[in-house]
């Protein structure tokens, strides 16, 4: 026991002050204890010690100290910079990091290893009493069950990680050769590699290296389908070693990967949440496909991006650290020229072969002389014959999920729309409902105009209109459709990669970094669509999705095909695609950026309002734009595409800041702003920081 202290506790609130406490018990850094917080109770994390608090401050006393393990300090050094950065409070990054049901896990782990510890006493006093040999035994045995539950597993099959990994190429040792270059020279490593020039290898060579040093590795990839493929393959290299964390994982097996971390060695393979594990020796971290949106958080705060907070991770734990991607993004090359990361290319295939050829299809052309079939034009359903009686696959990529992303009265012209979001109603024909994907919302689909009493007929189509007609054009192919619709169904990737399934339909999530064996036809539908964003990224974005699509064609060697149907055949993102000079994309992309001040040269801050009033929003919107204008450079209000959402009406302030060394004030300014605005038009709650949105 020491004297009194007093400690100042972060609570997983958002609070931009952070509450003191009273205790006589010596509690270091990062301890968890229990705290009451108006009215109600927390397990805080001590964020520092204070030796005396002024008289007339009223402190609470602790509730009590907790069983469960201390946040270490690398944890809350990389809070501290997510909250700071991304401006948000550091009890909502505990919040995110620590959720209510992991924190109930542990303490009912903390509970059963008590009670678990209390049984194998007993049974060691009992073997000390046993009389017979059979007595003996059986004590034996049931201490040795009991103390293989409190450990968690049976045996830690660390002999694996001792395997050699997939033996490189001549161009990925050379590849490799300029990582261990970068590493030396304390560089982020930028691996620019193909689509199919085996990365993975390298980074296995890494990790297997790394481990081998005593240090552990974090491999992040953008989506959890990506990591369930990717999986099998790491555990038949790593065994055990291998631990995998997203949230599709359950609460229980998500708190077991961060018990089993916290000692021994590990490769984590993960989503972005997994850079918010009590990681400790890391000694690489691998950001695969970097340039993906997937790693940016939209809701709730802390919004950030999981590539650059890994990057502060490797800066704060002392880690080497690869971004790799067939398409890296123009921040990244951007920090390569400016000597920040070294560029390591990759060109060659690591299968021999391989070569994808482009052809775009005009389809006003073909609807002009009868050359479509509903959403198929006839050179590509000849393309899929082709392909298929060659023992070929096909996936199919459309950028909108359901039956038709509008259904409209053939009478009136009335489009249903959600009655909470300003947005159309999407039909979904399999369960023959109207459907909100912004907000949830569903209604019966009877086909009749709720106004007139007319048809409603569908308009455009989405994924599953696309398997329909593909169904009628190619009866005798089996056909299979991945959307978010059907994503938690891991079956239809295994089925696809085994060869079961000929024609594999789906949205985005099909141009991710799969590796099909006998794929050898990819086509895109409607292809506009992902050029019609109102986004200065939105060329840089298309080209990124269509480059990783293509990428998923012929992998293994052969020839390969990839189709694009579009209406607007010659846009220069095609030409691109179908060979013309990638390296002068990005430099006329980046001369844009520059010539206009838009990232990498400046950030970009969103301030976004919400409210159910669409008055006082308009009126709050517009005063809180006229404080930061006088200061910034700003943009707004202005009202977004989806200008409504679940009931709250949507309005955008956009700042944008030079990136030189004011930048830090500048967005403490804005902080300030903002919280001063708050208290004193009392509109708490209503406005978002989104710091780099993408």
């Amino acid at each position: 026991m020491a004297g009194r202290n007093y400690i100042s506790v972060i609570v997983p609130l958002k609070l931009d002050w952070m509450p003191c406490y009273r205790t006589d018990l010596d509690l270091p850094r990062g301890s968890r204890v229990y705290v009451s917080f108006a009215g109600r109770q927390y397990v805080g994390v001590v964020a520092g010690m204070a030796d005396q608090v002024g008289q007339d401050v009223r402190i609470k006393e602790i509730a009590g100290p907790t069983d469960l393990p201390p946040v270490s300090e690398t944890e809350l050094r990389l809070w501290s910079f997510v909250a700071d950065y991304y401006m948000c409070t550091i009890g909502e990054v505990y919040k995110m990091a620590y959720p209510a049901g992991k924190t109930v896990t542990e303490e009912t782990m903390v509970r059963n290893q008590a009670k678990l510890q209390a049984r194998l006493e007993k049974l060691r006093q009992k073997l000390e009493h046993a009389r017979t040999d059979a007595t003996r035994r059986r004590y034996e045995e049931e201490i040795r069950a009991v103390q293989a539950e409190i450990a968690g597993q049976a045996e830690d099959d660390a002999s694996r990680a001792g395997l050699d990994g997939p033996e490189l190429t001549e161009a990925q040792k050379k590849a490799d050769d300029g990582i261990v270059k970068a590493f030396s020279d304390k560089k982020i490593a930028l691996l620019h590699g193909i689509t199919g020039s085996g990365k993975t290898e390298i980074y296995i060579h890494e990790a297997l290296k790394t481990l081998r040093e005593g240090r552990n590795v974090l491999y992040l990839v953008p989506e959890i389908a990506l990591s369930r493929q990717l999986e099998e393959r790491l555990r038949s290299i790593f065994g055990e070693r291998l631990l995998t964390f997203h949230s599709g994982k359950t609460v229980v097996q998500r708190r077991n990967v961060a018990t089993s971390l916290r000692e021994g060695r590990y490769i984590v393979l993960g989503t972005r949440s997994a850079l918010f594990l009590p990681h400790h020796d890391l000694g690489l971290i691998i950001i695969d496909e970097e340039h993906d949106s997937s790693y940016k958080q939209d809701t709730p705060a802390p919004r950030y991006n999981g590539r650059d907070t890994a990057i502060m991770l490797g800066s704060i734990c002392g880690s080497n650290v690869i971004l790799g991607s067939a398409t890296p993004s123009l921040e990244s090359l951007y920090n390569c020229e400016a000597g920040r990361y070294r560029l390591v290319s990759l060109a060659e295939r690591y299968y021999s072969g391989g070569e994808t050829d482009v052809e775009v299809i005009d389809t006003i052309a073909e609807r002009r002389k009868k050359g479509m079939v509903g959403n198929f034009s006839r050179k590509l359903i000849e393309h899929i014959h082709t392909a298929l009686a060659d023992g070929g696959q096909v996936i199919l990529l459309r950028g909108r999920r359901a039956y038709s992303p509008v259904v409209q009265c053939d009478t009136c012209g009335e489009i249903p729309k959600c009655p909470h979001c300003n947005v159309a109603l999407s039909y979904h024909k399999t369960r023959e409902r109207l459907v909100c994907h912004y907000c949830g919302y569903t209604a019966r689909f009877d086909g009749k105009c709720p106004s007139c009493g007319g048809n409603l007929l569908p308009l455009g189509a989405g994924t599953q209109r696309i398997e329909e007609e593909a169904a009628a054009l190619f009866p005798d192919a089996r056909i299979a459709r991945l959307d978010s619709d059907t994503g938690s169904d891991t079956s239809i990737i295994k089925s696809f990669a085994k060869g079961e399934t000929d024609i594999l339909i789906g949205t985005q999530i099909v141009t991710k970094g799969f590796d099909f064996e006998k794929l050898t036809l990819v086509a895109v539908l409607q292809a506009d669509s992902l050029l019609g964003q109102q986004d200065f990224r939105a060329d840089e974005k298309a080209m990124q999705i269509l480059e990783q699509f293509r990428g998923r064609c012929a992998r293994r060697g052969g020839k390969g095909l990839f189709v694009i149907q579009a209406a607007k055949s010659s846009h220069p993102v095609y030409e691109i695609l179908k060979g013309s000079s990638g390296e002068g994309f990005i430099s006329e992309q980046l001369s844009e950026r520059k010539e206009f001040g838009y990232p990498p040269y400046s950030r970009i801050i969103n301030i976004v309002l919400r409210d159910d009033n669409e008055k006082r929003l308009d009126f709050m919107a517009r005063e809180l734009y006229r404080e930061i204008a006088p200061e910034m450079d700003s943009m707004g209000p202005f009202s977004p595409v989806v200008d409504k959402v679940s009931d709250q009406f949507i309005r955008q302030i956009r700042v944008m800041l030079p990136k030189d060394k004011y930048l830090a004030a500048k967005k403490d300014r804005l902080r300030t702003i903002v919280a001063n605005f708050e208290k004193t038009r009392t509109y708490a709650g209503h406005i978002i920081l989104d710091v780099d949105p993408v």
